[in-house]
């Protein structure tokens, strides 16, 4: 069974970092694509990132781009996302997700069947 628990975010300024992980506390991942999604006030969960375990590819949102990076390590069993440069818009509610599949469609939350609880990111000006 995936569990997925997720630690880090908080508050920091505009310009500043966060980090975010999410860690798999049910056994080694047996998902084949990890993704990041966020949703801020007022407004619908949206698609941040997205890792694919067997390739590494990489994907992300184009207002992320550049900023934010994910990256895993599978012998901790854990994703991370780095954001740097963060900016005020970055702030929501950000979301860890797993799917057992690879393929099209990374973008997409009604793709994935794994959910962490949330971790709240606020940047302030």
């Amino acid at each position: 069974q995936v569990q997925l628990v997720e630690t880090g975010g908080g508050l920091a300024q505009a310009g500043g970092s966060l980090r975010l992980s999410c860690a798999d506390a049910g056994r080694r991942f047996s998902t084949n694509d990890m993704g990041w999604f966020r949703q801020p006030p007022g407004k619908e969960r949206e698609f941040v990132s997205a890792i694919s375990l067997s390739t590494g590819s990489t994907y992300y949102e184009d207002s992320v781009k550049g900023r934010f990076t994910i990256s895993t390590d599978n012998g901790k069993n854990t994703v991370y996302l780095q954001m740097n440069s963060l900016k005020t818009e970055d702030t929501a509610v950000y979301y860890c997700a797993a799917r057992l599949y690879s393929g099209p469609y990374y973008d997409r939350a009604a793709a994935y069947q794994f959910w962490g609880q949330g971790a709240q990111v606020t940047v302030s000006s």
